[in-house]
């Protein structure tokens, strides 16, 4: 390993160790990204330092012109939209009409609204914490346990992320030079096995220890048919996102549009019908909320590009994907050896600096363990081309991510629940979200063994 190299897992050090601290991730990956390539320019002659700081104008404008980008602050403000709509609000409560009755039925509900306002809101942080502001005072009022109730919303919270349209999804595209509608469509099938993986797990766990949920719900009549009615246009809403998206009718950046105009036609509607809904200074909130978001997002992309030159001019991914090449281990076990590293870094990172910083190093390794960027189906290690490499690859590294959400010691969706729930102590709702991590596990291990679970949709519609 050459000093350029030896610069590079320094400047890795640093970067981890900086972000450990909790230093914000976009000012992180840039210092490191300068400071790098700063000592890189004095180790090598041909890097100059002057000439690579000028580029900052135009590399911060090609990240916000990106036109796949654009479509990040429309699914922000959907997301914000949906909130002050009380979109979630009428997405629980029409959740737990149709599965009240059953022990567990309003945890089930949470997750089934958590996966619902993740369809809209793409970001897992947001779906916790709107959801959990929800569903908390409605489960503690029947008294269901503190460990199943923010254990549940904990981990229902991480469907946010993979549930199609999610933001992270985006940028792994854009990464990789994906297709983000391809992306999607492949998300809809291991979204869904998730929602059914947790529901059971809520019922599993209710039948063997009944305390857990002692009560079932109560709804009048009355209520339950008004929460039905409420639920038939959220229902429309967010499945005409998600079915538009999958049979190809749009692409991200009109679906994310025709979804911000319906929801500002259902808000106000609701209000012409003196009914709760959106309000002008709602839409303000929203608004603002959403520049404060996108403008953290895309200072975050900044700084992962000026990152990303720094490891490319230290050889680093070229290095390690040399490295994996002649270790001589089973491709197999490179890729698990990735995903283990990704449920590490969950314990210390947040979601989108884990795509932005190791999806860079891994996907080169994947490619040359798969035979080359022009690898076919035929001879490829994976059984995939590169195209369908991408996608599989894109899914399994977005749950595991979802994994660092809930993995101690900073398990971020965990830390919002317990903000919430106060009078609930943190080892608790990590005790909660135990049996939630261990499915997801299960889950990785049969994407991983059967990739055609994945693929299904994106062969069949593509």
């Amino acid at each position: 390993m050459g000093e350029m190299e030896i610069t590079g897992v320094a400047g890795l050090a640093v970067l981890f160790i900086f972000l450990a601290l909790r230093m914000p991730v976009g000012l992180t990956m840039l210092v490191v990204g300068i400071g790098g390539t700063y000592i890189l320019s004095l180790e090598a002659s041909f890097i100059r330092f002057g000439p690579y700081m000028k580029q900052f104008k135009s590399l911060l404008w090609g990240n916000m012109a990106n036109y796949d980008l654009s479509v990040v602050p429309l699914f922000v403000l959907m997301g914000f939209l949906a909130s002050q709509a009380n979109l979630s609000r009428d997405l629980f409560r029409g959740m737990a009409a149709l599965m009240g009755r059953f022990r567990g039925g309003l945890a089930m509900s949470a997750i089934g609204a958590c996966a619902g306002f993740g369809a809209v809101c793409g970001s897992s942080l947001a779906t916790a914490s709107t959801m959990g502001r929800v569903a908390l005072p409605e489960l503690d009022k029947l008294e269901y346990s503190p460990r199943l109730s923010t254990g549940a919303l904990a981990a229902g919270g991480t469907l946010g992320i993979l549930i199609p349209p999610s933001v992270a999804l985006v940028i792994y595209a854009v990464i990789v030079e994906g297709s983000i509608i391809e992306m999607f469509r492949a998300a809809i099938i291991p979204g869904l096995i998730a929602v059914v993986f947790f529901i059971t797990v809520i019922a599993i766990l209710v039948r063997i220890n009944p305390s857990l949920a002692p009560t079932t719900q109560t709804m009048t009549r009355e209520e339950k048919h008004e929460a039905l009615i409420r639920l038939i246009p959220v229902i429309i809403i967010f499945g005409s996102i998600i079915l538009g998206l999958g049979i190809g009718l749009f692409t991200p950046t009109p679906a994310a549009g025709v979804g911000v105009f319906a929801i500002l036609v259902y808000g106000f509607g609701m209000r012409l019908f003196g009914k709760e809904g959106l309000t002008f200074p709602g839409v303000g909130t929203a608004l603002m909320e959403t520049a404060k978001t996108s403008g953290m997002i895309y200072f975050i992309l900044f700084g992962a590009e000026v990152l990303k030159g720094f490891f490319t001019r230290a050889n680093l991914p070229a290095t390690m994907s040399a490295w994996a090449g002649n270790s001589g281990l089973d491709p197999y076990m490179v890729l698990a050896i990735m995903l283990i590293i990704f449920v590490i870094l969950g314990c210390f990172m947040d979601s989108l600096a884990m795509i932005l910083v190791v999806v860079p190093f891994f996907w080169p390794v994947m490619v040359d363990l798969n035979g080359g960027d022009y690898a076919t189906a035929a001879s490829a290690t994976f059984g995939m081309g590169t195209e369908d490499l991408k996608i599989w690859f894109g899914i399994l590294t977005l749950i595991v991510v979802e994994l660092g959400l809930i993995t101690p010691p900073v398990g971020l969706n965990v830390f919002i629940i317990n903000a919430l729930a106060k009078n609930v102590p943190m080892m608790e709702t990590f005790r909660g979200v135990l049996p939630f991590f261990a499915v997801e596990i299960i889950r990785v291990i049969l994407l991983a063994a059967v990739p055609g679970i994945v693929m299904f949709l994106p062969r069949l519609l593509g």
